[in-house]
């Protein structure tokens, strides 16, 4: 039992250490291997207690990977790190535990498939429930090899997920081919069919990478870095003293050629109404600077709320102020478009994140727990989420910008609604100094690198502590202002009117895979064996 323990910890530092943004990807194609060998050990002694040690097991494995590669939570959160690591750590354990449960009824090959199916359609699943969560999904990984993945342009990240099970699983069988017969060259020869699987991907990937020429429109902008403490600065400063700060930053790159000028999420950070801030001096320095630059157009985060005067709840989200029964209110993690001569547009963030911004299952957690949200230095209440996505318009040029937020950029069909609508560049907003000088911000820049592939629309990327940066079509970082530092950085970017494979269908591959799984998952445990 101590051999299949010491293989489940093998998993899980091969799989650690893979990860983006300090691992090396090739090692992902073999995490699994020891693992699925020790279940195959366990299984076959058919004791009594099988369950509870491949249960055991594959939890020591996961929660090793998840420990190393999201440890960072704890610098924003400590109850959230622990709930995230030990959550998701059960939840791949279950899927885990149900592969187990197949392979015990049906053959190998069966149970394999059945494997790869139930995986993808875990982490479609984790894109969308109300505890999201698909950081460590595992099309993630090669994130900083965008030379790699081109092809993800017709597969999205689930075509990364299922190329990484179909070599593990290839690799696992040559080893219990092995084991079993003692045959070493046709050993041989099956783990070079192995690795030229993964030749194959990254050979495709690379002749894509070398022949893609960059489409459309050229553009120019500036990203803004003010580089404020999110715990001792953002929350104590007035909205004039942020506009004065992001326009003095903004004047040591502008010029008459910039058509988009971006500011981190949240950086008008103190809670106000849309109608006030229109109002407000910081608004109305914002236009006089940008009236004599009538191209330019400025995007940037902004936290806001609507006040509801009512005896119940208006909405799902709103919360209800302690010192009235009739009052209501809800917040916005919000975009805000400034354009001359136009009103501010407004998107609101939907992609919320579990415990921060968003009660998961409020209806029927909160009355059970009272009010759990994460205090993160701002207003701690349930977001409002917009019910679609919306772009933003150049007022001159055929430009359209998706507004992201921050979270938002991990999800790659979702971003997709934003391209079908007409976005022609990907415009991110974000402020990930809850983490500090972490793997966090840099595994969040990398799985924007993803987007850009998918849906072929280049980044702009402005962070509030960094990383900034211009990301191609091709998911290359072109510039970057690294963390912790302040500045503004002028770029120019390639805005693509093109709807790539992955755009138009999503995430196929893993709805394919969810057919696959129910379906084997009702013969697994319904239709008897042949022996």
């Amino acid at each position: 039992m101590y051999k299949n323990y010491l293989l489940a910890i093998l998993s899980g530092f091969i799989l650690a250490l893979a990860w983006p943004t300090y691992g090396f990807p090739l090692l992902v194609f073999f995490g699994f291997v020891p693992l699925l060998l020790a279940e195959k050990s366990i299984r076959e002694k058919q004791n009594k207690h099988a369950n509870f040690h491949t249960f055991f097991t594959s939890y020591l494995a996961f929660f090793i990977w998840n420990s190393i590669t999201t440890w960072w939570i704890w610098n924003s959160t400590a109850v959230g790190a622990v709930f995230a690591i030990l959550v998701n750590t059960l939840l791949m354990t279950l899927i885990f535990q149900v592969y187990h449960v197949i392979a015990k009824r049906k053959p190998q090959r069966f149970a394999l498939i059945f494997l790869v199916a139930v995986w993808i359609t875990f982490e479609k699943f984790h894109l969308n429930w109300d505890f999201s969560w698909p950081w460590l999904n595992l099309g993630n990984v090669f994130a900083d090899y965008p030379q790699w993945i081109q092809w993800y342009e017709y597969t999205g990240s689930f075509g990364g997920s299922l190329w990484v099970w179909i070599v593990n699983i290839s690799i696992f069988n040559a080893i219990n081919y092995y084991i079993k017969n003692s045959d070493k060259k046709t050993f041989i020869k099956k783990l070079l069919l192995s690795a030229s699987l993964i030749v194959l991907g990254i050979f495709i990937s690379l002749y894509q990478y070398t022949s893609y020429q960059e489409k459309g429109e050229k553009l120019t902008a500036i990203v803004l870095q003010p580089n404020t403490d999110p715990y001792t600065e953002k929350y104590h400063q007035s909205h004039t003293k942020i506009a004065d700060d992001l326009l003095e930053l903004t004047k040591e790159q502008m010029d008459k050629n910039v058509q988009f000028v971006l500011a981190p999420e949240t950086v008008f950070s103190n809670n106000i109404t849309i109608q006030k801030f229109n109002q407000s001096e910081a608004f109305q320095n914002i236009n006089n600077f940008f009236s004599n630059y009538p191209q330019t157009t400025f995007l940037t985060g902004i936290s806001l709320y609507k006040i509801y005067q009512a005896t119940t709840a208006p909405s799902p989200t709103a919360n209800k102020f302690t010192n009235t029964d009739k009052a209501w209110y809800e917040s916005y993690n919000a975009a805000l478009f400034i354009a001359q001569d136009k009103s501010p547009q407004k998107y609101y963030k939907s992609k919320l994140v579990v415990g921060v911004e968003h009660f998961p299952f409020r209806e029927v957690l909160q009355p059970l727990l009272g009010d759990v949200m994460i205090d993160l230095g701002g207003s701690v209440s349930t977001l409002t989420p917009q019910d679609e996505v919306a772009i933003f318009t150049h007022p001159i040029q055929d430009l359209k910008a998706a507004p992201i937020i921050c979270y938002e950029s991990i999800y790659g069909e979702y971003i997709g609604n934003y391209v079908q609508k007409g976005a022609n560049f990907l415009a991110i907003v974000t402020n990930d100094s809850w983490w500090g000088r972490t793997q966090g911000h840099k595994q969040l820049l990398s799985y924007a690198q993803i987007r850009a592939i998918e849906h072929r629309r280049a980044i702009v990327r402005s962070a509030n502590s960094g990383i900034s940066a211009f990301i191609n079509q091709k998911g290359d970082v072109l510039s970057r202002l690294d963390y912790e530092t302040r500045g503004a950085l002028k770029g120019s970017i390639y805005a693509n009117k093109h709807l790539t494979f992955y755009t138009r269908y999503g995430d196929y591959i893993a709805r394919i895979a969810a057919f696959v799984a129910v379906l084997f998952l009702l013969v697994g445990l319904f239709v008897k064996r042949k022996d």
